[in-house]
């Protein structure tokens, strides 16, 4: 994928979060493309349920152990989670549990309500990280409820 190539798809992302129901915690968008570059899965948070991450709800639309994820990039409008009270796995883990290779993000999940590890636990776990600061501004704009 090129620079060109994260920052559309990253741009996706970002749109999809803006179909996440309310709540008082982030919205945020994923997308799974395969290695040539065909979109696997999408999810947002809380598609399907109040506790659902965008991350988890991409990844568990697809059979477990799809081949298809080796060398799959998965896009991301916030930092995936390092931390998580409401479900055992967090989505760093599924991540990388998914045989997931690759991950490109917009905006590192702020120290609201946890310290998050999660591009730091990706990069040690020999994944490809790619962040887009500059894209940051519209994650924030669409989770504006919580910065205020």
């Amino acid at each position: 994928m090129t620079n060109h190539d994260d920052r559309y798809w990253l741009g996706q992302a970002i749109d999809l979060s803006r179909s996440c129901p309310p709540s008082e915690t982030f919205n945020v968008g994923a997308i799974i493309l395969d290695k040539s570059g065909e979109v696997l899965s999408t999810g947002y948070s809380r598609e399907t349920d109040p506790h659902d991450h965008a991350e988890e709800t991409a990844i568990n639309k697809l059979p477990l152990n799809d081949p298809r994820l080796a060398g799959s990039t998965i896009y991301s409008s916030l930092e995936p989670c390092s931390k998580r009270a409401s479900r055992p796995h967090t989505c760093t883990e599924l991540i990388i549990g998914a045989g997931i290779t690759r991950v490109a993000l917009a905006w590192r999940e702020p120290n609201i309500f946890v310290d998050c590890e999660g591009l730091e636990l990706l990069t040690t776990a020999g994944l490809e990280v790619s962040e887009y600061p500059d894209l940051a501004d519209a994650v924030r704009q669409v989770n504006a409820h919580l910065l205020a």
